[in-house]
C-alpha cells in the first residue's frame, strides 16, 4: 500500500469519527425536541466552520474533507434548525 493511500485512509477514518459523533445528538434532538441545553452560538459558529471546511475541501479536491463535511453539515444544520424552532 502506498503512502498516499494510507493518508487517504487516515482522512476517511478521522472524517468518519468526527461526523458520526453528531448522530446521537441529532437523533436525541429529533426524538425529544429538547434543545434548551444546546448553545445556539456554538452550533451557529460550528456550521459556519463546517461550511468553510467544505468549501476548502472542494477547492483542493479532498474527498475525505468533502464527504465528511457534507454529512456533518446536514446533521449540525438539523440540530441548529431544531434549536431555533424549539427555542
Amino acid at each position: 500500500m502506498e503512502r498516499s493511500d494510507l493518508i487517504s485512509i487516515l482522512g476517511f477514518v478521522a472524517a468518519f469519527c468526527t461526523t458520526v459523533s453528531f448522530v446521537p445528538q441529532a437523533l436525541r434532538v429529533i426524538k425529544t425536541k429538547q434543545t434548551k441545553d444546546l448553545s445556539l452560538v456554538m452550533y451557529s459558529m460550528f456550521n459556519v466552520g463546517i461550511t468553510l471546511w467544505l468549501v476548502y475541501g472542494v477547492l483542493i479536491l479532498a474527498w475525505p474533507i468533502i464527504i465528511a463535511n457534507m454529512i456533518t453539515l446536514g446533521l449540525t444544520l438539523t440540530i441548529l434548525a431544531l434549536k431555533i424552532k424549539y427555542k
